[in-house]
């Protein structure tokens, strides 16, 4: 049997570019709304270094330590309830590069009203969604590209069970959050503008902290501050981020989420900092395969918005994510792609040879 590549050294040489380049994504501001430059130099201060690819070492060092499910919480109600389609985009996906890269099933959790949505976007990614089964045990199964979905009640002691049958029963290795809602210090859940979502979604928080608790590594990705896990930087956001600290309506509080993950991802958009920890994933492991196309990506938000999300700035079921159309996050994708492709060498130099020779050596 073939001995596995040796992991990637993101210290120095070609490893750090890369690391680098991959934060330097993040931090475009593809949506112009002008906060992710001060949400991530706010992350540097507490948690410095490139974190898509300390997230990649994080994950691959703890599913090989301590094989398991993952699970993967999202889903983000607009109005009326309705899930919008960043988050659960970026949950599929990298479920998806979970299974291939590591061979690790996913369990995605999420409202009970919004299964047929993440049912639908994870066919998208090109994940085979299978009952979740009654014991909570996930058990490998030939032939299929898996991925169970879990759903729970909006109330608190309905949710609750659910979750903590999960914990108890399921026994997760690794949970993530991507582009869920988090509560604020007064345990209430607001949309970025200050909106309050009581009614529109189940608490998740206490999964996490109980998580925690257990000594299961939680990873989140934000692009706002009112996300699940985004309290390692909910004292910075209340310094410069326009609702933090008061989302408008008295007696509430602040939209900044008051729980904080171990690891914090942030970017423009929470899918896209999905794609960055799948990107980092797949450098660290030296897997390009790994990472999906543009055409893949642009079938998931599709498939997400045909099975009932929305965009979340058009607030309709637009193929698009934050305004951005599924048509531009396919050329952003093989960009990304692209880029990393060559910082790594896997180009055809003028005479043949492989690697630029323009490249700093």
């Amino acid at each position: 049997m073939n001995a596995a590549p040796p992991m990637l050294d993101f210290t120095h040489g070609k490893g750090a570019m890369t690391a680098t380049t991959i934060e330097n994504f993040m931090t475009l501001d593809l949506t112009g709304v002008g906060l992710i430059g001060k949400i991530y130099a706010a992350l540097q201060q507490v948690q410095p270094g490139p974190a898509c690819m300390i997230a990649a070492q994080i994950v691959v060092k703890r599913l090989r330590d301590q094989p398991g499910p993952v699970v993967i919480a999202s889903g983000f109600p607009e109005g009326a309830g309705v899930p919008e389609t960043d988050g659960p985009v970026g949950a599929a996906l990298l479920a998806r590069a979970l299974f291939l890269g590591l061979g690790v099933e996913t369990v995605i959790l999420t409202d009970a009203d919004w299964l047929t949505m993440m049912e639908g976007t994870c066919r998208g990614a090109g994940l085979a969604p299978l009952p979740f089964p009654e014991d909570g045990v996930i058990r490998p199964v030939e032939f299929i590209r898996p991925i169970y979905i879990c759903t729970t009640p909006k109330d608190d002691a309905g949710c609750r069970a659910v979750t903590d049958a999960i914990l108890d029963e399921t026994r997760p290795s690794l949970v993530i959050s991507i582009e869920r809602p988090g509560a604020n210090e007064n345990g209430l859940y607001h949309g970025l503008g200050g909106r309050p979502l009581d009614g529109m979604v189940a608490d998740y928080d206490q999964f996490f902290r109980r998580a925690q608790s257990l000594g299961v590594p939680f990873l989140a990705i934000g692009d706002g501050g009112n996300e699940l896990g985004m309290g390692v930087v909910a004292e910075q956001l209340k310094t410069f981020s326009p609702k933090a600290r008061d989302c408008g309506t008295p007696g509430r509080g602040g939209v900044a989420a008051a729980t904080a993950a171990d690891h914090l991802i942030v970017a423009n958009v929470s899918n896209w900092g999905a794609t960055g920890l799948i990107a980092a994933l797949s450098a660290y492991l030296n897997k390009p395969s790994i990472f999906h196309d543009g055409a893949l990506e642009r079938r998931c938000i599709e498939h997400c918005v045909a099975f009932g999300g929305v965009d979340g700035m058009f607030m309709a079921p637009e193929a698009a994510v934050d305004g951005i159309s599924a048509v531009e996050w396919e050329g952003l994708v093989n960009a990304f792609r692209n880029t990393l492709e060559r910082v790594a060498g896997r180009v055809t130099g003028w005479k043949g040879d492989s690697g630029d020779w323009r490249q700093l050596k």
